[in-house]
């Protein structure tokens, strides 16, 4: 199986193989060709934010910042499956997520550690973001 990388940016399509030489090197027989949109992983600053409010949690609470990546993860990534009779949950890490899931991540535990802990968890277009970046960076 072949594999083409096919970008479109501003109405423009490119893709990182010849196709005329992709399809000159195929065997006689029937093909498919099927196009699947690439959902990006989580970003490194959705990661870094992630683990300044962890950093914070732990100021707050005392519970050491691991600790509170793991509850996380087991309050809001747990899938509950079932195979044949027998159901298991699987709790997922925020290292699976794509940019949109890690968006939705980020916000439970926001809502979460507002109502629960009373702790305020910025984001970058807060005022006071970066006097918060400057304590929490980690």
């Amino acid at each position: 199986m072949k594999v083409v990388k096919v970008e479109k940016r501003d109405g423009r399509v490119s893709l990182d193989t010849d196709l005329d030489y992709l399809f000159s090197t195929l065997k006689n027989g029937s093909y498919s060709l099927i196009l699947k949109r690439v959902s990006e992983k989580r970003t490194i600053n959705q990661n870094d934010l992630m683990w300044m409010w962890f950093k914070c949690i732990e100021n707050s609470t005392g519970t050491d910042k691991n600790d509170i990546y793991m509850y996380y993860c087991k309050k809001f990534l747990c899938k509950v499956i079932r195979v044949g009779e027998k159901v298991e949950k699987v709790y997922e890490t925020s290292s699976m997520l794509n940019t949109t899931q890690m968006t939705e991540f980020l916000n439970k535990i926001q809502a979460d550690a507002a109502s629960e802990l009373g702790i305020m968890l910025p984001i970058p277009d807060d005022r006071y973001f970066e006097a918060f970046y400057q304590q929490y960076n980690v």
